[in-house]
């Protein structure tokens, strides 16, 4: 089967609200080869505690890329440990500019309670407006369902269960199996 015919990996939608003094990031459970899904239980947000220091992240792309990078900033996170902006700038950089890091495909989203930030193989570290960031397949209709929400009554936690329930029953490639963790500024 040649490159071209391969039908690739596509899945997941993370999505990370702050709101109410706490950040809270979700992720569905869904990877799909083409037509097909693979797996609906994949756990793709985690919690980080380099250096005692609590910092949760979710990925989207690939898997193995995904935990490249984990590990590469929870080394950055031990070396600036409480310092999540810098340790993802200085990944950025790396992956910007490092031969094998930078046919990696993933993204990420990480967050200490106070910084929330996105995390690209293109070098960018974005800080979202509006306090919703969000990456993956349905990740647009994520972001665009959180930013109607984010300035109702709804904590963090149901913004993000909500947004995701959106994206879920837009995009094909995002399921309702939900991993999700808080965190407090």
């Amino acid at each position: 089967m040649s490159d071209t015919d391969f039908p690739g990996w596509h899945g997941t939608t993370i999505i990370g609200v702050r709101k109410g003094g706490k950040v809270v990031v979700a992720g569905d459970g869904q990877v799909s080869l083409g037509q097909t899904v693979i797996k609906g239980t994949a756990r793709k947000v985690r919690r980080l505690s380099p250096g005692g220091h609590d910092v949760v992240c979710g990925f989207a792309g690939s898997t193995a890329d995904a935990f490249t990078l984990l590990e590469r900033l929870e080394a950055k996170l031990e070396a600036t440990p409480g310092q999540l902006q810098r340790a993802s700038v200085e990944l950025a950089k790396d992956w910007r500019t490092d031969k094998y890091l930078q046919k990696l495909e993933a993204m990420l989203i990480v967050t200490d309670g106070t910084d929330l930030l996105i995390i690209t193989g293109a070098g960018d570290v974005l800080e979202p407006e509006h306090n919703v960031a969000a990456i993956g397949s349905g990740g647009n209709y994520a972001l665009a369902a959180a930013r109607a929400m984010i300035d109702s009554e709804k904590d963090a936690e149901t913004v993000a269960r909500d947004a995701m329930a959106i994206a879920a029953d837009i995009c094909v490639y995002t399921n309702g199996n939900l991993t999700v963790e808080t965190i407090e500024a």
